[in-house]
């Protein structure tokens, strides 16, 4: 099965981290509530990249925002915190996020 995913995905012209990047969000139920490119609950990865696109510290504050949640600053939905992500997948995540331009 992952063979086949990785091939798809390469198919369509997705880097392999890129995609283990995907596919990570997506384990860790990321998806439930954002895309990449456009709003679902919570603001699209492309809306995140482009809010922070300047800031120095975007991956820690966002991998912060990941793992205790926040609120207040895409609307009155608040992000819940999530426990299940460690500090290195939050960070990946982060990085993964950013590049989403």
């Amino acid at each position: 099965m992952k063979r086949v995913l990785l091939l798809v995905a390469l198919g369509l012209g997705v880097a392999a981290p890129a995609f283990a990047d995907l596919a990570l969000a997506t384990s860790k139920n990321c998806m439930s509530c954002h895309a990449v490119e456009r709003k679902v609950l919570g603001p699209s990865f492309k809306d995140v990249a482009a809010k922070y696109k300047d800031d120095k510290g975007a991956v820690d504050t966002l991998a912060a925002k990941i793992m205790k949640g926040g609120s207040g600053v895409w609307g009155p939905v608040p992000m819940p915190a999530n426990n299940q992500v460690s500090e290195a997948d939050a960070k990946k995540l982060a990085a993964w996020v950013l590049s989403t331009k």
